[in-house]
C-alpha cells in the first residue's frame, strides 16, 4: 500500500478537516482530539462532498423524554440529504450493514520514521542557464 504525506500535524486543527485529492481520489481527513480519520469525500447516496457537511454527534433516547447526546464531532452529515457517517469507520449510522463510504488508515509518523520507509521520491534535475530556471523531466 502506497503512503502519501498529506501535511504536517499542525495543518489540521483539532475538530477540523482537510479535503484533498490523492491519486485522483477525493479524500477528507478529520482531526478529532489528535486522532486522524480519512474518508472518501463522496456520499454513496448521491455523490455530495462529505467535507462540506456538518460534523455532529449522536442523539439517542432510552425512552420518552430521556435523551443522551454522545460522540460529538464523530458523525459527518451529508450536506445534500443529511445521511450520516461515522468518521472512524465510514459506516452509515442508520444502516451500517448496507451503506458505507470508504475509510482509509491514517497515522502520524515522525520524519525519522518516514525516512526509514521504503518510499521512493521522484527526482528532477534543475539547473540555471543564463538567468533561466530549467526543469528537466
Amino acid at each position: 500500500m502506497a503512503k502519501h504525506i498529506i501535511g504536517s500535524v499542525g495543518d489540521i486543527p483539532d475538530g477540523g478537516r482537510l479535503a484533498l485529492n490523492v491519486r485522483g481520489r477525493p479524500i477528507v481527513v478529520f482531526n478529532r482530539n489528535g486522532q486522524y480519520f480519512a474518508l472518501l469525500d463522496r456520499c454513496p447516496h448521491s455523490g455530495a462532498k462529505l467535507s462540506l457537511g456538518l460534523l455532529t454527534g449522536i442523539l439517542q433516547s432510552d425512552g420518552p423524554g430521556c435523551f443522551r447526546y454522545s460522540r460529538e464531532g464523530e458523525i459527518i452529515k451529508c450536506p445534500w440529504h443529511g445521511w450520516e457517517f461515522d468518521i472512524r469507520s465510514g459506516e452509515s449510522y442508520c444502516s451500517p450493514q448496507s451503506v458505507k463510504t470508504r475509510s482509509y488508515d491514517v497515522k502520524v509518523q515522525s520524519g525519522a520514521e518516514l525516512e526509514k520507509d521504503p518510499h521512493v521520491a521522484e527526482n528532477f534535475s534543475v539547473s540555471v542557464e543564463s538567468e533561466y530556471i530549467v526543469l528537466e523531466m
